[in-house]
């Protein structure tokens, strides 16, 4: 008697939108996830007027674990985009795509539940069409660190996000998650603006905008470039702005304390103290 042979896998095959949507209505999370995989641009693609989120919360709340899945399947490729990959066409494309998916979910109120969506529809934003916004506020918070407390340096640059974030955001702006990220994107702001006054004397490499309010992506950078010229910084740059730069570096390393909390010291030492 012979032994059946167990039957050969199927090779993958780029589902259609119906398939898709099926996947959404039965829950099934495996077929989402592998979608998630192997053809992300799938689950933002719009087809017959719905895409895979909407039709989830179309259904209603027996379907709102599925919409949380896939704000948090977004979310991740967020997070993961590798710098190689932002220039290219498709990646632009995913990410116009992506962002009117993440403000889809907020309008139906998801940020209750997947606190990073906030945070990630910002960041496709600044990543799709907001490079030019955050160099121009890089310029701007530069010469207001260069005024020191006079300038207001941070104020100027919580002021310059909040600003962008609730013009996006519109009735979402008053959500707690809203202030983590206008704490961490001042921080940001402020490194990048130390930095490009920096360029000025230090024949360094820019901080990339897109690195602008993802995780820690900018303190790294900036800690590696202001290590990688020290001396030169040391011999170069202004008094006002090795204490500033120093000041950067030591408050907002870590994780122990808030984003909020730091923006806070910074206040006090940049805004309110008697500088240098």
């Amino acid at each position: 008697m012979k032994l059946q042979q167990p039957k050969a896998k199927q090779p993958w095959k780029e589902p259609e939108p119906y398939e898709i949507l099926r996947a959404v209505e039965s829950k099934d999370i495996m077929y989402l996830m592998e979608i998630r995989d192997r053809a992300f641009h799938l689950l933002i693609r719009r087809s017959g007027g719905v895409t895979p989120l909407l039709h989830a919360m179309r259904i209603g709340k027996t379907h709102r674990d599925v919409a949380i899945i896939l704000v948090g399947a977004f979310s991740r490729y967020v997070n993961h985009l590798e710098d190689a990959d932002i220039g290219r066409t498709q990646t632009k494309v995913i990410l116009k795509a992506l962002r009117a998916n993440l403000k889809l979910a907020i309008d139906y109120g998801l940020q209750s539940s997947q606190s990073d969506l906030i945070a990630s529809f910002l960041q496709t934003l600044v990543m799709s069409e907001g490079e030019k916004w955050v160099s121009a506020q890089v310029s701007n918070v530069s010469l207001a660190l260069r005024a020191g407390t006079a300038g207001h340096p941070v104020q100027t640059a919580q002021t310059a996000v909040r600003s962008f974030a609730t013009k996006e955001l519109g009735k979402a702006r008053a959500i707690a998650t809203l202030e983590d990220y206008v704490a961490n994107a001042t921080g940001d702001l402020l490194m990048m603006a130390a930095w490009s006054a920096a360029r000025e004397s230090v024949a360094g490499e820019p901080i990339p905008p897109w690195y602008f309010a993802r995780d820690d992506r900018v303190y790294k950078t900036f800690v590696e470039r202001t290590d990688t010229h020290r001396v030169a910084i040391h011999q170069s740059v202004t008094k006002r702005l090795r204490w500033q730069i120093r000041v950067l570096r030591t408050v907002l390393e870590g994780r122990t304390t808030t984003w909020r909390s730091k923006v806070d010291t910074l206040m006090e030492e940049f805004d309110q103290g008697e500088g240098v």
